[in-house]
């Protein structure tokens, strides 16, 4: 299984740090290029290459977290996405302000499906801040948990084995129109639940 982040921000780094812990390999780009990305691999760990965006998309599994204005920009002219996943870890905000983003209606996964044609779609890893979702998920007694969404059944357990690879307790939320909306941020009531699953 071939890992691909685009998106080197908080969030792509932090997935990259549970993917090294696991020893899981994996290549990272961002918009300015490999050269840009040599110190946080170093960082990081043998396991994570810098790569460029098209490399990254090529991967089985395409991680993407980039920022919500820039998300057109950094997924046009990539290669055909012949249903390979695609992990939707944005929210429709931006720093600094924080503005929501007025989706008219939909939930943001329904647009960055729109973006990616002919993958396959998962909603994960935006809820948690970078910080936590960086540190060790046993805690507690427990594993943290990891909210995911998804219209196809077989392509959320392929994602479901890759979170609990990584030391997370993944629940399943339903479709993208149901458990987008619930674990979107802003206007859902997860975002931020930093919750542990014992036993």
């Amino acid at each position: 299984m071939t890992i691909g982040i685009i998106g080197a921000g908080a969030i792509g780094a932090a997935f990259a740090r549970t993917l090294a812990r696991a020893g899981i390999q994996a290549t990272i780009s961002n918009s300015r290029g490999p050269d840009s990305l040599k110190e946080l691999v170093r960082d990081i760990g043998p396991s994570i290459k810098a790569g460029t965006r098209e490399q990254a998309a090529r991967a089985e599994i395409v991680f993407i977290a980039v920022n919500w204005t820039k998300l057109p920009a950094a997924l046009a002219g990539m290669p055909e996405w012949n249903g390979r996943i695609v992990i939707d870890a944005n929210n429709p905000i931006e720093a600094p302000l924080f503005k929501p983003v007025d989706l008219k209606g939909r939930v943001s996964s329904e647009i960055v499906s729109d973006l990616v044609p002919g993958a396959r779609v998962v909603k994960a890893f935006n809820h948690l801040r970078a910080d936590v979702l960086a540190a060790d998920p046993r805690a507690d007694g427990g594993r943290r948990v990891l909210f995911y969404s998804g219209d196809d059944n077989a392509t959320k357990a392929e994602v479901a084995a890759l979170i609990d690879r990584i030391g997370f307790a993944g629940i399943d939320l339903g479709s993208l129109a149901v458990g987008g909306k619930l674990a979107q941020f802003p206007g859902g009531p997860l975002p931020n639940q930093n919750l542990i699953k014992v036993g």
